[in-house]
């Protein structure tokens, strides 16, 4: 073998494997969505001839409240936004104020794209914190009232939506389901599916959250992936087929030459 067929080899070689730790190497920094925790359902349907299971994420139910504003919403009315979901009562002495204080930082970080997350603080003590008294934490906490929603609605229908929709006796073991008094944060998805819970007193858990939020918003609907995502599982036949193709273009084209040179004779 002379010097160029033992190059073309060489690239035929390398090239495959060169590619194969480019895209490991890189794949590596690729974004990692949060998971999903809990389902309702593994559904199996067919496509293209093979059975695929599918599994059907819960989704929270719609849930309707008064905020501070003495504005009747619902979840629903948030249009696609991801939700920070938080449990608290303004004449709490403890966690509340802290937990305040930590979504007010979260609101802040996204005061210049206010399209992206609306956050939500639900009263677990509503027949106590009426509206004016909702209004005046949310001014003690210079709160945004177009994206913090402090919320009242029927105490069973707030504590049916903690435990039923957000597992928050699950997120947190040591929750009273009597009396919901929680130091996470719960991450809803567009679709209000859980994503997620983060300690409020954990700085490194509340620098998790605030990369998670923007995250979700690159999420891909299912039913339309990215076309170059359907590429990736075939990648490093696609290099050992342009490496093979390199080293079959030499091979054709030294004996080209060699027959060239020969005719020449």
């Amino acid at each position: 073998m002379n010097k160029n067929a033992a190059k073309a080899l060489l690239l035929a070689i390398l090239l495959p494997l060169t590619g194969y730790w480019m895209v490991k190497y890189f794949s590596k920094d690729a974004v990692h969505m949060p998971h999903r925790y809990f389902y309702d359902n593994v559904v199996t349907r067919e496509v293209k001839g093979k059975l695929v299971s599918d599994t059907l994420w819960h989704q929270a139910e719609n849930l309707h409240f008064t905020n501070q504003l003495g504005q009747r919403v619902s979840l629903q009315d948030l249009h696609g936004k991801i939700v920070v979901i938080d449990f608290f009562f303004t004449r709490c002495p403890s966690i509340c104020p802290g937990m305040a204080r930590a979504m007010k930082k979260l609101q802040q970080s996204f005061e210049m794209n206010p399209e992206i997350v609306q956050f939500v603080s639900l009263s677990v003590d509503p027949e106590y914190d009426s509206v004016p008294q909702l209004r005046a934490f949310a001014d003690r906490m210079n709160a945004n009232h177009d994206t913090w929603w402090f919320g009242t609605a029927d105490k069973k229908e707030i504590y049916d939506f903690a435990l039923n929709e957000l597992k928050a006796s699950i997120a947190d073991t040591e929750v009273d389901t009597a009396f919901i008094h929680t130091e996470n944060f719960f991450l809803l998805d567009s679709n209000r599916v859980v994503r997620g819970w983060y300690n409020g007193f954990d700085s490194v858990k509340q620098a998790q959250l605030a990369m998670d939020i923007p995250t979700l918003m690159l999420e891909k609907d299912k039913k339309s992936p990215s076309i170059f995502r359907e590429f990736i599982p075939y990648l490093p036949v696609i290099f050992v087929g342009i490496g093979l193709t390199i080293l079959l273009v030499t091979v054709l084209q030294k004996i080209k030459n060699k027959t060239n040179a020969d005719a020449i004779i």
